[in-house]
């Protein structure tokens, strides 16, 4: 074979593979729907057609509204498979985002940077100007766009009263460490970013998100006191852009694709679980607002590893998951608990939403047949047996859906008691996993 032929061969071979990548990329963003710019018509498909069961979705809208949910958004491929509003709110009422209003900040400033006004990677003074810490200069100057964006700043994220995290002041803004050396949830700090982009464009916030964002989208909302404000489907529309990385149908708002991957990517090795801006699952170890420890494991156990979200205090989420093609919202009052960032209700939430899926539903039948709970009601012991497999984990929930009791070393065994005497009188869940990886739920009444 000639040089000229194999070189030949090579050049096709390239092209070849080129157009195949291409190809893959359009059917994927052709198979995402995208809502009209303008009025409520939203595509919908039947919960049933992706699995989905009436009886499972009744128990998480259940869960859901005992844990001060305002509303509930599922989206598959762009179009709507469940979407429920609780108590007064409505699809046309209005909730803040809280520090879930950070993923948007964010996505913005990879724009302003796209566009040529700042470089994530100089100095927060240059756009802030001199003394906006109360840092020497020296440190001060240490201080990039980047560590903003990071949660790297290493200012002291638990400054003395009366400020808080939230303060931006000068006095607020104290030295702890050198930037880049520690990671802290900082948010008066990562507001510093939105002053930096509105320094440099020389617009206001509000403006530069509308022409950037809101026209291009569809959404409204608005920036009060740097957290944004907005209506469920506004969530869910910043949510599937995010899902097609940055191109809203054939409207690319983000060019940067690199930005975009270090956006949703681990941005730093303090925590693994953080982008910029982004919470992300699916890493070894994660760290939570106010807090040094870093704790091993996947942010969220139940969740997909995949997913990126955008999370704020109160229990504001967007999920993003890419392997699914979904997106989640749900904005609310706080589900109880420590709900600035991942929270007990985020694991609990994904159990409901992972088991939505009915498939198994026959085989789940047949573990309803080999378990045996008894008595009950019961007073004192609840025995569980499975009469055909092992049980490899017996759950114990309240009402609410709260996890009160968990036995997982179960040994291999086909029989567990479970003590139950120091229980409160009234209605529980047991949920029951069985050898096969099968789950089955039933209630019991504590007399």
């Amino acid at each position: 074979m000639s040089p000229n032929t194999s070189n030949t061969l090579g050049m096709k071979k390239i092209i070849l593979l080129t157009l195949i990548a291409f190809l893959s990329f359009t059917i994927k963003a052709q198979s995402l729907y995208f809502p009209p710019l303008t009025g409520n018509v939203w595509d919908s498909i039947l919960p049933s057609s992706v699995g989905y069961c009436q009886p499972r979705i009744d128990s998480l809208y259940y869960y859901l509204q005992a844990k001060n949910t305002k509303s509930f958004i599922i989206l598959k491929n762009g179009k709507r498979v469940l979407e429920k509003y609780f108590g007064t709110y409505t699809r046309d009422s209005i909730w803040y985002w809280a520090s879930a209003s950070k993923s948007l900040a964010s996505f913005i400033t990879g724009i302003a940077q796209q566009k040529g006004y700042i470089n994530i990677n100089n100095q927060a003074s240059q756009y802030l100007g001199n003394g906006w810490t109360s840092e020497t200069p020296a440190k001060e100057n240490l201080i990039t766009v980047k560590n903003l964006l990071e949660m790297t700043t290493s200012l002291d994220d638990v400054p003395p009263t009366p400020c808080t995290n939230e303060d931006t002041a000068k006095s607020c803004l104290l030295y702890k460490a050198d930037a880049s050396t520690r990671w802290a949830y900082h948010t008066g700090a990562y507001r510093k970013v939105q002053d930096v982009v509105s320094n440099a464009v020389g617009q206001t916030y509000n403006t530069i998100t509308t022409n950037w964002i809101k026209t291009h989208i569809g959404i409204g909302g608005l920036w009060s006191q740097q957290v944004y404000y907005s209506k469920a489907r506004d969530m869910a529309r910043f949510g599937l852009l995010n899902l097609n990385k940055g191109i809203w149908n054939n409207d690319t708002l983000m060019k940067d694709s690199m930005y975009f991957k270090a956006m949703t990517n681990t941005s730093q090795l303090l925590n693994k679980s953080y982008g910029y801006l982004w919470w992300l699952n699916g890493k070894s170890s994660f760290m939570t607002p106010q807090s040094q420890i870093v704790f091993p494991g996947t942010l969220m156990s139940n969740a997909p590893s995949d997913m990126f979200c955008a999370l704020g205090k109160n229990d504001q989420k967007i999920y993003v998951v890419p392997s699914q093609n979904m997106v989640i919202v749900r904005q609310g009052n706080t589900a109880g608990g420590f709900s600035l960032a991942a929270s007990a209700f985020d694991n609990v939430l994904w159990d409901y939403i992972n088991k939505l899926n009915c498939t198994s539903s026959i085989q789940n039948k047949t573990l309803e047949k080999t378990i045996k709970m008894y008595p009950n009601p019961v007073e004192d012991e609840l025995t569980i047996e499975n009469m055909e497999l092992t049980i490899c984990k017996v759950n114990l929930y309240d009402v609410l859906g709260n996890v009160i009791n968990s036995i997982s070393d179960t040994q291999k065994t086909t029989k567990i008691e479970m003590d139950l005497s120091t229980l409160m009188k009234g209605i529980y869940v047991i949920e029951v996993e069985g050898g096969n990886k099968n789950t089955f739920r039933k209630k019991i009444v504590k007399l």
